[in-house]
């Protein structure tokens, strides 16, 4: 692995629990030689991980508050660095003069996600280990919560070092071969490099994969409703959301301006953004109202295009779905099968996925459940899913092309071997091995002070 610098040798400290009144507040303290910190702070001198009562002190001896001393000492603490906690009554006034308290006696005020770039810095953590810190803290759902969870244990790393590892078995065989070219041994047949160049970019795309997966949690599918007028997009949006969220009416152009919720489907954030019926208009706050539906949809990950099942497919939702851009995914939803007295469905027709259902009474809805989740690529693949950032998609994407290039240059060595360099470079940067510092600070600068 490669060194990383030392962290300056100086306190940080930071109020490390949410702001506003809570039972317990916690100030965190993190640098060199805290023992003595402490007992000036206390009164006491520290016991190494061991909650001890004590009064937290002004300069003046007086007491600020009373509640538990926590002293890990370097290297066995998060940050790998003396740390100490004080947690006392969570009243932002408390927090605010222990924090000032802690400054007097030469601490600085830690700044955004210092506390875990120091861990990082230390090699307490890999550089994704600590981006899964934020993540865990930012999971808006449980199951993002638990993909950010095994980030933080390792295994998104594990599965990065276990190609790296692989990666570096391959440069070894072919700069070898390169090394010594007048072996009459082909070291590349004999070890069976193609075959296992090609095992190595299955692996790598199996972990594209699952991070493509991690990478819906975090920022979710945005599924736009979209249709002709009184085709029931507000109806669908009612009954995905649960609730009356959208006006509905028996009058056509109800829908003025997009109407945006976000619900869960198995975990998975969706993005539900109702629209203003898409048709020829003279009212000009309609026209705006349409101008912006053809806006969400450019942005849509999936455009759900309702129709009226009574009517079927028509001349205008074909000009409809002619507008639509190249590459997004359509799913045709067949709304009002209770007034048209169809049966629910999911069929196929000219190579485009219908689903028949009502959004009024319901029927039909888990076939929709089920397709969002499809076009998600969700299904089978949740539960190892892993919390991935775009830098990580974009690392592995990067370091796939490098292999592909490689693959297509073994009969030049030379070609193929700086490939093989350049792939792992991508992979770990992931980890941290090799990042710039500009990289560091933007990552860490987004973390919330007190981690």
């Amino acid at each position: 692995m490669a060194s990383r610098p030392n962290n300056p040798a100086d306190t940080i400290a930071a109020i490390a629990t949410a702001p506003g009144r809570g039972g317990i507040g916690v100030v965190r303290i993190s640098g060199p030689g805290l023992a003595g910190f402490a007992a000036r702070l206390t009164g006491k001198w520290p016991q190494a991980r061991r909650a001890t009562v004590a009064d937290f002190l002004a300069a003046d001896g007086s007491a600020i508050d009373q509640g538990l001393l926590l002293y890990f000492p370097a290297p066995h603490s998060f940050t790998g660095e003396d740390v100490v906690e004080l947690q006392g009554h969570g009243g932002p006034v408390v927090m605010r003069e222990l924090l000032a308290r802690c400054r007097e006696l030469g601490a600085r005020l830690a700044e955004p996600g210092e506390f875990t770039k120091r861990a990082f810095l230390n090699d307490k953590l890999d550089l994704a280990q600590a981006e899964a810190v934020a993540d865990l803290i930012d999971a808006s759902t449980a199951q993002a919560a638990r993909s950010a969870l095994r980030s933080l244990s390792g295994e998104f790393s594990r599965q990065v070092h276990a190609l790296v590892e692989q990666l570096t078995n391959l440069r070894m065989l072919v700069e070898a071969t390169l090394d010594f070219p007048e072996e009459e041994i082909d070291l590349l047949r004999d070890t069976d490099t193609e075959q296992r160049l090609e095992q190595l970019c299955l692996a790598l795309t199996e972990l594209r994969g699952r991070a493509r997966q991690g990478s819906l949690l975090r920022s979710g599918l945005t599924v736009v409703l979209a249709g002709l007028p009184n085709v029931g997009k507000s109806s669908l949006l009612n009954r995905l959301a649960g609730e009356e969220r959208a006006i509905v009416t028996e009058i056509a152009g109800t829908t003025r301006d997009a109407l945006k919720e976000t619900i869960q489907i198995e975990g998975i954030p969706l993005h539900i953004i109702d629209t203003a019926g898409l048709r020829d208009t003279a009212d000009q706050i309609e026209r705006m109202g349409i101008e912006r539906t053809w806006q969400e949809i450019a942005k849509a990950d999936v455009v759900l295009q309702i129709v009226d099942a009574r009517a079927g497919i028509t001349p205008a939702d074909c000009a409809i779905a002619a507008r639509l851009p190249a590459g997004i995914e359509r799913i045709i939803i067949e709304n009002k099968c209770d007034l048209a007295q169809t049966a629910v469905a999911r069929f196929e027709a000219q190579g485009q996925i219908h689903l028949r259902l009502s959004a009024k009474t319901g029927a039909g809805m888990p076939l929709l459940h089920d397709e969002l989740l499809r076009v998600a690529g969700w299904i089978g693949h949740g539960e190892d899913a892993i919390l991935a950032r775009e830098r990580h998609l974009d690392a592995l994407t990067e370091a796939s092309a490098h292999l592909e290039a490689a693959t297509g240059n073994l009969e030049r060595l030379e070609l193929a071997a700086e490939e093989l360099r350049l792939a792992q470079n991508a992979l770990t940067a992931i980890t941290g091995e090799f990042t710039a510092d500009d990289l560091l600070g933007v990552i860490f600068s987004r973390f919330c002070i007190g981690k």
